[in-house]
């Protein structure tokens, strides 16, 4: 497959088969990850593979949670709600048989000093991130599906997250990826914008 075809075909895939993921399809996903670029080279991300059953439940339920929190955020109907929970509960919305987090040791850095806590925070917030697009990528390549979760970044949320894979403090979930086979017809969804609306040439 070439990489602009991967590109193209990337996209959100929410609902997923009941079908194991093999685990050597889950290492290469985490091989292309870390192929992307770090900050200072210092590689400071940490990838946290969620299989057991009882893991998998406990995190389903933080995205759910999440998900409701979310939806309260932006002040959604009580209606909606109960929509997103049938749509999690009974037709298994996020359900997959991978989950894989993606942390960053906020205590690996390079620049010493207090001024630069933040701008070493972005920096390996963006490493981690590029490597989430490698891996996303490399799911097209397989077969899989993989789709964003940014919901367990809920304060109260990530920390129940971290303290599941087992992690101190000092790590920062960047992100949470379901991964699985798709159940049903992945159809790539056109961007609203245009070129010409994201770009400027100085």
């Amino acid at each position: 497959m070439e990489l602009e075809e991967a590109i193209r075909l990337r996209t959100s895939v929410r609902y997923f088969e009941d079908m194991d993921v093999p685990e050597e399809h889950v290492k290469a996903l985490i091989e292309a990850a870390i192929r992307a670029p770090t900050a200072s080279g210092l590689e400071n991300w940490l990838f946290v593979v969620f299989r057991s059953e009882g893991a998998r439940g406990r995190l389903y339920s933080l995205i759910a949670e999440g998900m409701e929190a979310y939806y309260r955020a932006v002040k959604l109907s009580e209606e909606k709600i109960e929509k997103l929970r049938r749509r999690m509960y009974e037709e298994g919305m996020y359900r997959a048989p991978v989950y894989i987090a993606v942390f960053i040791d906020r205590g690996t850095r390079f620049l010493p000093g207090k001024e630069f806590d933040e701008l070493e925070f972005i920096w390996s917030v963006e490493s981690a991130a590029m490597a989430i697009q490698n891996l996303m990528l490399k799911a097209v390549e397989l077969g899989l599906g993989t789709v964003y979760i940014g919901v367990t970044n809920f304060r109260g949320i990530e920390e129940k997250v971290r303290e599941l894979a087992g992690l101190d403090e000092n790590h920062y979930l960047v992100g949470l990826v379901p991964v699985g086979y798709p159940r049903g017809e992945v159809r790539p969804r056109k961007r609203r914008k245009k070129l010409g609306d994201v770009v400027k040439f100085v």
